[in-house]
């Protein structure tokens, strides 16, 4: 695409993109061929065919949708860094086109665990993805957030390597979806439509930060420990756990679309250990490789079924707790907790939850 304006009989044109290129370009073009592939209309007239169904201002519409009143947009007479890198970005990384995607994925049912095909959105320009439980619905079941939403492979739990989990913050507790496609380039087209949609939104909302570990994140360590409530004398439970950064969760299955309970885990500075081993008298567990986690309120007891799990969970707890709290993790006004609360073992620090999920509503987490 010119860069400026395009002279009246353009030589050059980019074939697989449909536009027409000036000299200095096409040797850039040349240097994508992956993407772009550039002859000359004046040796061939096969482009041209190309260009009428196209062009450059169809082009632009696609490739230019979002470009930030900021950015610059190079002339043909700018240096070359500047003319590769605006090329680059609108046509091999494609900066600044919007997400918009829709498919029919397996999604599965809340209560009763089936799974039913289900028309799903991603819309950019929305800045929500949503999905509908009927194929003629007008209002969608269900709306999300891009900037809560994160989505991580879960072959193993879902039961399937096209397994996909997607969790987003629902009256300000996490819900999980579990979804999958027949099709594994499907499924992996998802993610990374989600991913980016997630990266306009966090470019424009947090311009100049390191955004890329921020656009999706797999669990910390998720699998099966007993639990036992705030007075440490009810019977211990099994129930499954999923450590997501600074914030631990408990099913009663792992998939499960809420969680049972959710503590934040602080830092060392801020009084939070994790020890192995139960406190003395404790009585009711049946996995004997206890683990003692220490607040500032209070002490949660958990038991893990082998020594290996053991020392697995210690090592999360301990890099967790080891890594020094951001300015941005003492943020956030505390909300009111919905009522997936009420009745949580995780009762300590609720302030420090809803700090979380302040951060998570503003995709920082």
């Amino acid at each position: 695409m010119f860069l400026g304006q395009p002279p009246s009989d353009p030589e050059w044109a980019s074939y697989t993109l449909g536009v027409f290129v000036c000299l200095s370009c096409s040797g850039l073009h040349r240097n994508i061929v992956q993407i772009s592939k550039v002859k000359s209309v004046l040796l061939s007239s096969s482009p041209l065919q190309f260009m009428d169904s196209v062009g450059n201002n169809a082009a632009k519409a696609t490739f230019e949708q979002i470009v930030p009143a900021f950015y610059y947009c190079p002339t043909q007479k700018d240096c070359m860094l500047l003319r590769e890198q605006w090329i680059r970005a609108k046509y091999e990384r494609k900066e600044f086109q919007r997400v918009e995607r829709e498919g029919f994925l397996w999604k599965r049912g809340r209560d009763n665990g089936q799974y039913l095909s289900r028309n799903f959105i991603l819309s950019e320009r929305e800045g929500v993805l949503k999905y509908f439980n009927k194929h003629d619905a007008r209002e969608p079941k269900a709306i999300m957030k891009i900037n809560t939403v994160n989505a991580t492979f879960q072959p193993t739990k879902i039961g399937t390597s096209q397994g996909l989990q997607i969790t987003y913050l629902k009256d300000n507790s996490t819900r999980n979806i579990f979804v999958y496609h027949e099709d594994g380039k499907e499924m992996v087209d998802w993610f990374n439509a989600i991913r980016a949609a997630r990266f306009h939104y966090l470019q424009v909302a947090f311009p100049g930060a390191s955004l890329l570990p921020k656009l999706t994140r797999n669990y910390i360590k998720e699998g099966f420990m007993e639990k036992t409530g705030p007075k440490h004398t009810e019977g211990f439970k099994k129930r499954w756990f999923t450590m997501d950064d600074r914030r631990l969760m408990y099913f009663k299955d792992p998939l499960d679309a809420y969680a049972r309970g959710e503590v934040f885990i602080g830092c060392q500075e801020n009084s939070y250990t994790v020890l192995p081993g139960l406190p003395p008298n404790t009585q009711g567990y049946h996995w004997q490789f206890g683990i003692t986690i220490v607040t500032p309120d209070r002490k949660f007891l958990f038991a893990c079924e082998t020594d290996e799990d053991q020392k697995d969970w210690i090592a999360a707890f301990q890099t967790v707790i080891d890594r020094p709290m951001l300015p941005q993790e003492y943020a956030g006004k505390p909300k009111q907790p919905s009522s997936h609360y009420s009745a949580l073992f995780f009762s300590t620090h609720q302030s420090d939850i809803c700090r979380f999920h302040s951060l998570c509503s503003r995709g920082l987490f």
